[in-house]
């Protein structure tokens, strides 16, 4: 599982709320430590900001279906309307809209480790 946020305490707390569930987490605050984690070892699922710094997260949402189709994906988004509603549509991508709660964390993560 990787949490790819250039918010650090998104970050943080994703990872520890996963973890208390049961799951390894990584970190990613850009593309390319995406990249890197991604390349590190086997993901079950990626939490992938929207807007990743100056990096587009659908466009990376994009490259990683095409690439790697059986990791599931989830946006974490402050607007679940527009490019990433419609992408989510046409990828398969699950939609985490910020602020969320706790609960719809676990639950997507735990439809994505399904996928």
């Amino acid at each position: 599982m990787v949490v790819a946020d250039d918010d650090e305490s998104m970050r943080v707390l994703c990872r520890v709320n996963l973890e208390l569930d049961g799951y390894r987490v990584a970190e990613a605050a850009s593309a390319s430590e995406l990249e890197m984690v991604l390349q590190g070892g086997d993901v079950a699922a990626v939490l992938l900001d929207v807007q990743l710094g100056g990096d587009d997260g659908v466009a990376l949402a994009r490259k990683l279906r095409a690439e790697r189709p059986e990791v599931g994906i989830a946006f974490l988004t402050g607007s679940a309307e527009g490019r990433a509603d419609e992408t989510a549509r046409e990828l398969s991508v699950e939609l985490i809209g910020k602020p969320f709660n706790l609960e719809v964390l676990s639950e997507t993560v735990a439809r994505l480790a399904r996928h």
